[in-house]
Formats: structure tokens, sequence, C-alpha cells
């Protein structure tokens, strides 16, 4: 078993971040703060209900968390998830290095 194997996986959160208007909302939450799903649909072509179904992506990668405040749902990102996103990419390009650094040694040697 790799060290990639042994995280957390990834897949999810690499699928959330595999469409535009995921990774445009997320980007609008990485400030920290919670907005709203009718803050989040102000000044886009988007339905309350698309940036919902968005939202709920996000949310089900991780990516995103939820609240209830009164009978409005916040949402605000989760850094934790990209970060662990990152540390398994991080692990996945030492493994390549790994190997093209032996495949290197073995051409040359």
């Amino acid at each position: 078993m790799s060290k990639a194997d042994a995280l957390v996986d990834p897949a999810p959160v690499f699928a959330a971040l595999g469409d535009r208007t995921r990774l445009s909302l997320l980007l609008r939450l990485s400030d920290g703060r919670a907005r709203s799903i009718t803050t989040l649909s102000t000044a886009t072509n988007l339905t309350r209900q698309a940036v919902t179904k968005h939202l709920r992506v996000l949310e089900d990668a991780g990516l995103v968390a939820a609240s209830r405040v009164g009978r409005e749902s916040l949402f605000a990102g989760r850094p934790e998830a990209l970060a662990e996103a990152r540390r398994y990419l991080e692990t996945v390009s030492a493994q390549w290095d790994e190997n093209l650094i032996r495949l290197r040694t073995h051409v040359e040697g």
C-alpha cells in the first residue's frame, strides 16, 4: 500500500473541483465567511436551485460546510479538505519523482 492509498479517497474532491461553477462558488467562500444561497446566487446567471445543487456536491466532497441560521442555510469553505487534496497530490508527485529517478538510474547505468 502506497502513502497515497493510505489517504482518504480524494476522488470526490477532485470530481467536485472539476466544474467551473463549483470552483467559482468555492472561490467566493474562500475568505472564511459563511454565505447564504441567495447571496451566492446574486450577480450570477444561476438560479438558487442550481447554486444549491452545486453546494451540495461541494458539501458531499467535504469542501464546504452548511449551517442553519433560522430558516436559512449558510455555507462556508473548509480549507482542510483542500489541504488533504494537496497532500494527496504531493504524495503522488513524490512517487513519480522517485520512479523517474529510478528510470534515469537504470537507463544511464
